[in-house]
């Protein structure tokens, strides 16, 4: 997976943007899931933009499918203590995979002189992938943090794909498409070398 030098990084005008890094995504329905290590990732790059004093906007998902763990009346729909916004932090809340559909967050990320939104969190196939889609299509030059990002097994006609199988293939579709995929490490050292 090209995960490519942190020196090839372009960093003006980015932004965090964790997606549904939601409790209600521990929950056993949603199956086997990849990377398990995605919530500690998310930890760092968030310290790591907050300490560089660059944006952060959070993505939260308030279902509203009736037996959903990510329902606002639910438990499961609190942020993971890894990815809890600081109060200073905005939180865009739709209903919908794209987080671009029915919320602020194209003019929030523009007002911020935004370029480069940096997507991480649950799931890599759907919320993640969706939105680094249109924002590519909306004129940003989106990345996507492979090893922030989670995604769970899928079923269809039949087959079963596992969630690593499933997160790689949704990372390939983006890749040099939509967005570029970087790593957590690739990006910290990015950060650290602009200061």
């Amino acid at each position: 997976m090209p995960f490519r030098d942190y020196e090839t990084l372009d960093l003006d005008g980015v932004a965090l943007v964790p997606i549904d890094v939601q409790q209600g995504f521990d929950h056993d329905r949603w199956g086997e899931r990849n990377n398990p290590d995605a919530e500690r990732h998310v930890a760092e790059l968030l310290a790591a933009f907050r300490e560089a004093d660059l944006p952060v906007v959070h993505v939260r998902h308030d279902s509203t499918e009736l037996d959903s763990p990510l329902r606002p009346d639910r438990a499961g729909n609190a942020f993971k203590p890894e990815a809890e916004p600081t109060r200073e932090e905005p939180v865009v809340a739709r209903d919908v995979d794209g987080a671009f559909v029915g919320t602020d967050l194209e003019s929030r990320l523009r007002e911020a002189g935004v370029q480069r939104p940096v997507f991480v969190g649950f799931t890599t196939d759907r919320g993640v992938s969706t939105t680094a889609r249109m924002a590519a299509n909306f004129g940003f030059e989106p990345y996507v943090v492979a090893d922030a990002a989670v995604t769970f097994e899928r079923e269809f006609d039949g087959t079963r794909y596992a969630a690593e199988q499933n997160h790689r293939l949704a990372l390939a579709q983006l890749d040099g498409e939509f967005a570029t995929v970087v790593e957590t490490a690739t990006l910290l050292a990015a950060l650290e070398a602009r200061e």
